[in-house]
């Protein structure tokens, strides 16, 4: 930590900017650091979306599915019941 002073020579505020650069250039690598680690983040971000998209392309055949399989037992059992009913009026 610098010490207060009244007066500030040349060599002092030389040595001061140089601590000064010194911190910034530290300050400027690790935010290269970080930079780093958000395209990493990022690449992730990519591959989770990919694998999302799947999953929801999975999601929309399963939908399809269901909505073929609940038509068709809906048809087959309109289609029972006429059957019972035919049988009902033939016998009567």
């Amino acid at each position: 930590m610098y010490n207060v002073r009244e007066s500030w020579t040349d060599e002092r505020l030389d040595d001061f900017r140089g601590e000064v650069n010194r911190r910034f250039d530290r300050v400027d690598w690790e935010f290269d650091k970080v930079d780093k680690r958000f395209d990493r983040v990022g690449k992730r971000f990519d591959k989770v979306d990919h694998e999302l998209g799947r999953v929801s392309d999975r999601l929309d055949g399963l939908h399809k599915v269901v909505i073929y399989a609940i038509l068709t037992l809906g048809s087959s059992t309109v289609a029972g019941w006429a059957a019972v009913i035919a049988l009902i009026i033939a016998r009567t």
